[in-house]
C-alpha cells in the first residue's frame, strides 16, 4: 500500500516498540517520517528529531523542525509514554506527576504544537496511544490506567474540537504488547517465565500483541482512506476486552 504517499508524519516515542513499528510502516507506505524521542538515532528512512515531551519548548522545536524539513505536517502519531506498576499505594507523588506529565500532558503539548500545522493539511490525522487498561480493571496498574484513561478522554475531546477543521483524532488501545517495556517488566519479576505465561493467558488469543499489529491499526487510522473515522478507540488486544471464554 502507498496510501500515505507524500504525506508528512511525526511519531513521538518513535525509537522502540509501537512507535518504531509505526514509523517504519508509515515510511514503507510512502510517508516522510520524523522520529521524535529523547535520543533518536539517525536513520536512512526517517528524520531524527530530539524531543522531550515534558518540555513545551522542546516539543515546539521538534514540530517546527519537522514542518521546516518536510514543508508541512499531515500525520501525528502521539505515542510517547512511560509505564508504572502497582496498586494505588505503590506510587509516590513524584511518580504520579512524572507519569501524568509524560503520558497525558506530554500528548497535549504535542497536539497543541501540531494543530496549527494540521489545519493546513488536506489529510490531517492524529492518533494517540492509549491502552485497554483505560477501561478494564487490571490488577497492579492503578497509576498507568489512570493516565491512559485520560488519554482516551483527551482523544474524544480533541476529535470534537477539531472535526470541523478537518483534523481527525483517534486512538488505539493495545492489550499487553511485546515491547521493551514489557520485556523489562518480565525480567524484573520473581519468576519471569511464570509472569510471561500469565500475561499471555489473560489474552484470549493466548499470546502477546505484536508492535507491528498495533502499528497497522495506527496506520489505518492515519490513512486518508479512513477519512470518515474520527473519535474512535480501536482496540488491538487479542480479545482481552471483549471476549469471555469458558475455562
Amino acid at each position: 500500500m502507498r496510501d500515505v504517499e507524500g504525506l508528512s508524519a511525526l511519531v513521538t516515542g518513535g525509537t522502540s516498540g509501537i512507535g518504531a513499528a509505526s514509523a517504519t510502516l508509515l515510511a514503507e507506505r510512502g510517508a516522510r517520517v520524523a522520529v521524535a524521542d529523547l535520543a533518536p538515532p539517525p536513520g536512512a528512512d526517517h528524520l531524527a528529531v530530539r524531543c522531550d515531551v515534558t518540555s513545551r519548548s522542546s516539543v515546539e522545536a521538534a514540530v517546527a523542525t519537522t514542518v521546516e524539513t518536510f514543508g508541512g505536517l499531515d500525520i501525528v502519531v502521539n505515542n510517547a509514554g512511560i509505564g508504572a506498576v502497582g496498586d494505588v499505594t505503590a506510587n509516590d507523588d513524584d511518580e504520579w506527576r512524572q507519569l501524568l506529565d509524560v503520558n497525558v500532558v506530554g500528548m497535549a503539548r504535542v497536539a497543541a504544537a501540531a494543530v496549527t500545522h494540521l489545519r493546513r493539511s488536506e489529510h490531517a490525522a492524529m492518533v494517540l496511544t492509549s491502552s485497554v487498561v483505560a477501561t478494564l480493571g487490571v490488577p497492579g496498574r492503578a497509576a498507568y490506567a489512570a493516565s491512559k484513561g485520560a488519554v482516551q478522554a483527551l482523544t474524544l475531546a480533541m476529535a470534537a474540537d477539531h472535526v470541523r477543521e478537518g483534523i481527525r483524532v483517534n486512538c488505539v488501545a493495545p492489550g499487553t504488547t511485546d515491547t521493551p517495556w514489557v520485556g523489562r517488566l518480565l525480567a524484573a519479576a520473581d519468576d519471569p517465565r511464570a509472569a510471561a505465561a500469565a500475561l499471555r493467558a489473560r489474552q484470549p488469543l493466548g499470546r502477546l500483541v505484536s508492535a507491528d499489529e498495533v502499528a497497522r491499526a495506527i496506520a489505518y487510522l492515519a490513512s486518508p482512506l479512513s477519512g470518515s473515522t474520527t473519535g474512535t478507540v480501536l482496540t488491538v488486544d487479542g480479545g482481552m476486552s471483549g471476549l469471555r471464554l469458558p475455562t
